[in-house]
C-alpha cells in the first residue's frame, strides 16, 4: 500500500539563479563595450587602482556527509540518507580595495550561492533504490580580508559567510523492486524541508591572482581573476535537526575594473628621480677592477677541521668519508694522499674534500707515528648524550680496530648540543642544514701535532692553477633592486655604440666577468644605461660610465695559498688561527709581495648578510697580518681584500654536505710575490 502523501509543489521563487545570470550577462556586455573605449594616448601614464568593481562567478563543489531522515514533519521516507554530492552556481557583484604594492586590503561580494546536491542512492525496505536531490540555495554575504604575501598579483584572502536561504525543495524519487519489473512507479514527491536554518554563519579561505588586462596608460584598467576557494564543514549545517552537513569548494573568475590616477609629466620626472637618488628605492653604482695578475701556481695549505658529521637519524661513519681496511694502512701515508691522484689539480674543493673525507686515516696515522699522543671524541645528537657517545664509540672503534690504536688513548663523550653551536635559541630558519651541522663528534686534544694544518704534498707536484680571481670580475651594485623592482636589466654600449644585453636580474648584486664585457679587446670605455621594471608599473632608467681591463695572468707566477676557517655567524677569527696568521702567515709574505684576501660563507642566512659577513671575514684577517706586519717595521706589502658572500660560482666548495658548508666560512689566503 502507498503512503498517503498530502504535499504541495513549491513554485519557483524571484531569487531564481536564472535571473542573476541575465543580470550578469548584462553586466558583462557593458564591460566589454568598456574595453572598447577609445585607447589613451601613450605618453599618458596613470596609476594601478586601488578600488575595484567587478562580478565573480563560478561553481560550487558541494559534498554532503552526516544524515537526513525526516524530511517534512509530514513525510518520512523507509530510509535514511548520507553521503551526497553536486556543482552549484556561484555570482555575485564585487568590491575590493587595495593599494598598488601593498600586502593588506579588503573584498566585499554579495549574491546568489547555490548549495545543491544529491544524496547517494539507498535501498528501502522492499529492495526499491531511493534517490533524494536538493536545491539548496542562499543569499551570501562575504566580506574578507585580502593579504598578497609577496606584494606581488597573488594574493590570499579570508573571512567570514553570512548565508540567508531562499530556497529549500527536494525532491524525492522511489524506484521499483527489480524483482518486480511490471510494478507501477511510485510518484516523485517534491516539497520543502522542514527545519531549515534560516541563517548560516561560516567562513571562507580562498587564494587568486590578478591578470592585467590593460596597461597603465589606461585610466580605466581591467583585471581578470581566477581563484579557488575552501568552505568547511563547521558552520554549514542546513537544518536544526539531524547531522547532515556540507563541505564546499568553490572554483571560479572575477572580472574587475578600477580607474587610476593621471600621473603629470613633471610629476614622473620628479618620481624618476626619487626611485634613483633616495631610499627606499635604488641606488646604482659599478666598480670594474683593475688587471689583478694573481694566475699562476700556487702551493696550498689547508686546515684541518676536527669533526667528523653523521647523518640525521644514523650513529655509523657516513660512507662519504674514505674508510680503510686493517691490511691497507702499513700504504698508506698523508704525504702521498695528494700526490697519489693528481687528477684534478685545479679543483680546490675536490683535492680538500679528499683530505677532509681522509681526516680519521690522517688522524690514526699520526697517533701511530705519535704514540704518547691522546684524543677525546665528543660526539653531539639532537637525540641526546647516549646517541651521542655512540657517534664518538664508532670513530673509537674504527681507530682501535683498524689503526691498531690503543682505546686507552681515546676517551669518548656525548652530550646533545656542540660547545660551538650552529642553532641559537629562538631560531626557526634553515633549521635542516643548521641540525645536520650540529650532528658531529669533535675530535679534541691537547697535543697540536694530531690537528695541525695539511700541507698539499711536494711543491714540484702539487701546485695548483687557480682560475680567474674575484678581482677579475665588474660588479654592478643596484642596491634596493630587490625591494623595489621586479626585474632590471642592463645595456652595455661600447665606443662605437654596439649594445650587449645583459639580464634580467631580480638580485642587488650582480657580477660579470670582464671578458664577457670586452670579448678579445685588451680594454674598453663603456656606457652602462640600468632599466629596472618598478613594482608599480614604472620603468625607471639609470645611466653611467665605465672602464673595464681585461684581465690576463702572468706567466711563472708562483705564490702560497693559506686558509683559515671561522665558526658559524662569526667573523672574528679564533686565538687559534691569529696565532697562526702571526706565527706561519706573515712571514710567509715577501718582501713587495701581493696578499689577496677573499672571504667566503656557507648558503644559510640571507644573501645582503652573508656578503657583509664574507667581508668582516676577509677584512679581520687584513687587519691581523697588518699588525703583525707593523710589528716587524714592514710596511712594503700591498693587499686586495673582497668578499664573496655564499655566491657557490665563486665559493671554494659546494654546499651539499655540512662538512663542505663548514669550510665555506673560510678566507683563503693568496700571496704573491712582486
Amino acid at each position: 500500500m502507498k503512503p498517503k502523501i498530502n504535499l504541495t509543489v513549491r513554485s519557483r521563487s524571484a531569487w531564481s539563479p536564472y535571473n542573476l545570470i541575465a543580470k550578469s550577462a548584462i553586466i558583462g556586455a557593458f564591460t566589454v563595450a568598456g574595453i572598447q573605449a577609445p585607447v589613451q594616448a601613450q605618453d599618458v601614464e596613470y596609476t594601478r587602482p586601488s578600488w575595484f568593481f567587478g562580478v565573480a562567478g563560478g561553481a560550487n563543489f558541494n559534498f554532503y556527509q552526516g544524515s537526513t531522515h525526516q524530511l517534512t514533519t509530514d513525510f518520512t521516507p523507509p530510509a535514511v540518507f548520507h553521503d551526497g554530492q553536486d556543482v552549484g552556481l556561484f555570482v555575485a557583484p564585487l568590491i575590493e580595495f587595495h593599494a598598488p604594492d601593498t600586502r593588506f586590503g579588503f573584498m566585499f561580494q554579495a549574491g546568489y550561492d547555490s548549495r545543491k546536491g544529491k544524496f547517494d542512492q539507498v535501498n528501502t525496505p522492499c529492495n526499491c533504490p531511493a534517490d533524494l536531490e536538493t536545491d539548496l540555495g542562499y543569499v551570501s554575504v562575504e566580506p574578507s580580508l585580502r593579504f598578497a604575501p609577496f606584494k606581488s598579483d597573488f594574493y590570499l584572502y579570508a573571512g567570514p559567510r553570512f548565508a540567508y536561504n531562499i530556497s529549500k525543495s527536494f525532491t524525492y524519487k522511489l524506484g521499483i523492486n527489480p524483482a518486480y519489473p511490471d510494478q507501477a512507479p511510485t510518484a516523485d514527491v517534491t516539497g520543502d524541508f522542514s527545519d531549515v536554518n534560516q541563517m548560516q554563519i561560516s567562513m571562507q579561505v580562498v587564494a587568486g591572482y590578478d591578470i592585467p588586462l590593460s596597461s597603465t596608460n589606461h585610466q580605466t584598467q581591467f583585471v581578470l581573476s581566477p581563484f579557488v576557494s575552501f568552505h568547511p564543514y563547521f558552520g554549514q549545517t542546513p537544518r536544526s535537526i539531524e547531522t547532515w552537513n556540507n563541505t564546499t569548494i568553490r572554483a571560479g573568475i572575477a572580472l574587475k575594473l578600477g580607474r587610476g590616477h593621471k600621473i603629470e609629466p613633471v610629476a614622473r620626472e620628479e618620481r624618476a628621480a626619487i626611485v634613483v637618488v633616495t631610499e627606499p628605492v635604488v641606488a646604482f653604482a659599478i666598480t670594474s677592477p683593475k688587471n689583478a695578475p694573481v694566475e699562476g701556481k700556487i702551493t696550498e695549505i689547508f686546515p684541518v677541521r676536527n669533526y667528523v658529521f653523521f647523518n640525521l637519524g644514523s650513529n655509523q661513519i657516513p660512507d662519504r668519508y674514505i674508510l680503510l681496511k686493517k691490511d691497507q694502512v702499513k700504504d698508506f701515508s698523508e704525504d702521498q694522499l695528494e700526490a697519489s691522484d693528481p687528477k684534478n689539480l685545479a679543483g680546490r674543493s675536490g683535492r680538500q674534500m679528499s683530505v677532509y673525507y681522509n681526516i680519521l686515516n690522517i688522524l690514526g696515522d699520526r697517533m701511530i707515528k705519535n704514540p704518547t699522543t691522546t684524543i677525546i671524541l665528543i660526539g653531539s645528537s639532537e637525540k641526546g648524550p647516549k646517541d651521542g657517545q655512540e657517534m664518538a664509540e664508532s670513530v673509537k672503534v674504527y681507530l682501535v680496530d683498524v689503526f691498531g690504536i690503543e682505546a686507552s688513548r681515546i676517551k669518548v663523550e656525548g652530550r646533545s648540543r656542540p660547545e660551538i653551536k650552529s642553532i641559537e635559541n629562538g631560531g626557526t630558519n634553515e633549521l635542516v642544514l643548521l641540525h645536520q651541522g650540529e650532528r658531529r663528534v669533535s675530535i679534541e686534544s691537547a697535543y697540536h701535532v694530531l690537528l695541525m694544518e695539511y700541507q698539499n704534498g711536494p711543491a714540484d707536484k702539487m701546485l695548483a692553477v687557480q682560475k680567474a680571481p674575484v678581482e677579475s670580475y665588474v660588479t654592478f651594485e643596484n642596491k634596493g633592486a630587490k625591494e623595489g623592482f621586479n626585474s632590471w636589466s642592463m645595456q652595455i654600449a661600447d665606443e662605437k655604440g654596439t649594445i650587449n644585453n645583459f639580464g634580467p636580474y631580480t638580485e642587488d648584486i650582480v657580477t660579470i666577468p670582464g671578458k664577457d664585457i670586452l670579448g678579445t679587446r685588451p680594454s674598453g670605455d663603456y656606457k652602462v644605461t640600468m632599466i629596472g621594471q618598478a613594482k608599480n608599473g614604472m620603468v625607471v632608467k639609470k645611466e653611467s660610465t665605465v672602464h673595464v681591463v681585461l684581465w690576463t695572468p702572468p706567466t711563472n707566477s708562483e705564490g702560497m695559498r693559506f686558509s683559515i676557517i671561522y665558526e658559524f655567524d662569526e667573523s672574528k677569527a679564533i686565538p687559534m688561527y691569529e696565532k697562526y696568521l702571526n706565527d706561519v702567515v706573515t712571514p710567509m709574505i715577501p718582501v713587495n709581495g701581493t696578499v689577496l684576501i677573499q672571504g667566503h660563507t656557507d648558503v644559510i642566512g640571507e644573501v645582503p648578510y652573508n656578503k657583509e659577513l664574507s667581508m668582516a671575514r676577509a677584512n679581520n684577517v687584513k687587519d691581523i697580518l697588518e699588525k703583525s706586519l707593523a710589528k716587524a717595521g714592514r710596511s712594503d706589502v700591498k693587499f686586495q681584500v673582497t668578499g664573496a658572500g655564499e655566491d657557490e660560482t665563486l665559493a671554494p666548495f659546494e654546499n651539499k654536505f655540512p662538512e663542505e658548508r663548514f669550510y665555506n666560512r673560510t678566507v683563503i689566503i693568496d700571496i704573491l710575490p712582486k
